[in-house]
C-alpha cells in the first residue's frame, strides 16, 4: 500500500503569518482588524468583536416614519478607552465602520463610526445625565487617504514613545507610572496617562517630551481603576478583567458589601489587580440584600432551659442560621431561618424550648486531636 506524503508546512506559515499580522496589529483596540489603507465601506477592517467599547445597531432595521430626519449625532470610537458623541456635518451619510475627522482641540482627531441614528439617540439619551448635549462637537468629513496615512504614522509612534518616556522619567526621578500613550490622529497631540500617589511637578518632563516627539503634549492623571482597565489582565477567576471588557463607569465597592456576603475581609482574597476591593463583589450584591430580609433578626438572643445562643454566621442561600451557646461556643449549630422565628416568638410569648438540638439541622463541633491540630466535626441530624 503506497503512502501520499503532503507537506503542511506552508499552509501553516500562512496562517501563522495572518494571526500574527492581526494579533500585531496596533489598531485592534480601535476596532479594526488591520492597518487602514483607505476608508472603504466593504467592512473588511472594521469588525464586531469581544472588545470593552463594541455597540451593536439593534433597531438599524426599522423603519423611520415618514416625517422624521435621520439623528445627525453619532456616536465615535477612539483608542479602547473612550467614546464620545458628535454632530455630523450636512450632506455626509455616516455608516457604522466609517473612519471620520473630528473635532478636536487643537486640530482634528480621527475615529471610527460605532453607532448611528435612533441607537445613537438612545445611548445619548442614556448618558445625558453627566453629558452636555449642546457642546457636542463636529464630524468634519469621512477621512481622506491623506488623514489616514497621518493616524496610520501617529498610533505606530505610541509603542516607541511609552518606552522612550518610561526611560525620561527614570532619569529624572519622578515618582510616578506611566501607563499609556494616545496619539492625536493629526500627530500633533499626545495624551499621556499616569498613575501617582503623591503630587508631581512634571514641569520639566513636558520640556524633555516636546523635544523629543516634537508634538504637544498633555498629562492626564487616572486612577488605579482605570489603570487596570488599559492593561488589562487576567482576575483570580481567570477571566479577563472586567474593566478591561465590558466595565466602562466605576462603582465605589465598600467592605459593608463584603459583610453582607458572609464573606472573610481578607484584603488578599477581596482585592483586584488593582490594589481596590473587587468590583464582581457588587454583581450580586442585590441578591444578597433581596434575601437577607428574610432573616430574622440577627442580634436577637435565642433562649432555651438549656441556655442563651447567640447568632455566629448565616448562609444566606441555604437560608440556615448558625448559633452557639455562650457557655459552649465550641459547638455550633445551624437552623432554619423559620425555626429561628419560631423560637424567637416562643421568647416572647415566655415560653423556653429544651434544646436547640431540637431544632438544629447540623451541629458542627471542632475536635481537638493529639497533635494539636483542630478539625470541624459535622453531624447531621435526621
Amino acid at each position: 500500500m503506497s503512502r501520499i506524503f503532503v507537506n503542511l508546512q506552508p499552509i501553516f506559515d500562512d496562517m501563522d503569518d495572518k494571526n500574527n499580522k492581526i494579533h500585531n496589529s496596533d489598531f485592534l483596540d480601535r476596532g479594526l482588524i488591520d492597518e487602514p489603507f483607505t476608508n472603504d465601506r466593504d467592512g473588511s477592517l472594521f469588525k464586531h468583536g469581544c472588545c470593552k467599547l463594541d455597540s451593536q445597531e439593534w433597531l438599524n432595521h426599522i423603519p423611520l416614519p415618514a416625517e422624521s430626519d435621520k439623528f445627525d449625532i453619532v456616536e465615535v470610537r477612539f483608542k479602547n478607552s473612550h467614546k464620545d458623541f458628535f454632530k455630523a456635518t450636512q450632506g455626509y451619510e455616516l455608516l457604522v465602520g466609517d473612519i471620520v475627522a473630528v473635532e478636536a482641540s487643537p486640530g482634528h482627531d480621527i475615529g471610527i463610526v460605532t453607532l448611528t441614528g435612533e441607537t445613537a439617540r438612545l445611548q445619548l439619551k442614556k448618558k445625558s445625565s453627566y453629558m452636555r448635549t449642546d457642546n457636542i462637537k463636529q464630524v468634519y468629513r469621512r477621512a481622506r487617504v491623506s488623514d489616514i496615512e497621518k493616524w496610520v504614522v501617529a498610533v505606530e509612534r505610541e509603542m516607541d514613545s511609552i518606552h522612550k518616556t518610561k526611560t525620561i522619567i527614570n532619569d529624572l526621578s519622578l515618582e510616578m507610572k506611566l501607563n499609556d500613550i494616545e496619539y492625536q490622529g493629526d500627530n500633533t497631540k499626545a495624551i499621556f496617562y499616569y498613575t501617582a500617589e503623591e503630587r508631581v511637578d512634571f514641569r520639566q518632563l513636558i520640556k524633555v517630551l516636546a523635544e523629543e516627539f516634537k508634538v504637544r503634549i498633555e498629562m492626564k492623571q487616572i486612577g488605579v481603576r482605570q489603570e487596570a482597565a488599559r492593561l488589562g489582565g487576567i482576575g483570580s477567576c481567570g477571566r479577563e478583567l472586567c474593566c478591561a471588557t465590558w466595565i466602562t463607569k466605576f462603582r465605589s465597592v465598600t467592605t459593608n458589601t463584603a459583610r453582607l456576603q458572609q464573606l472573610s475581609l481578607n484584603p488578599q482574597k477581596l482585592a483586584g489587580q488593582c490594589g481596590k476591593l473587587k468590583c464582581c463583589l457588587n454583581f450580586e450584591n442585590d441578591c444578597y440584600l433581596d434575601a437577607l430580609n428574610q432573616f430574622p433578626d440577627c442580634n436577637k438572643v435565642l433562649i432555651t432551659k438549656n441556655g442563651e445562643a447567640v447568632h455566629q454566621k448565616s448562609d444566606v442561600f441555604k437560608k440556615v442560621m448558625w448559633y452557639s451557646y455562650v457557655n459552649d461556643r465550641s459547638k455550633i449549630l445551624a437552623i432554619n431561618i423559620d425555626k429561628v422565628r419560631q423560637i424567637i416568638s416562643m421568647n416572647e410569648t415566655g415560653k423556653y424550648p429544651e434544646k436547640l438540638e431540637d431544632f438544629a439541622i447540623v451541629t458542627e463541633k471542632k475536635v481537638e486531636y493529639g497533635n494539636g491540630q483542630e478539625q470541624n466535626d459535622l453531624h447531621r441530624f435526621d
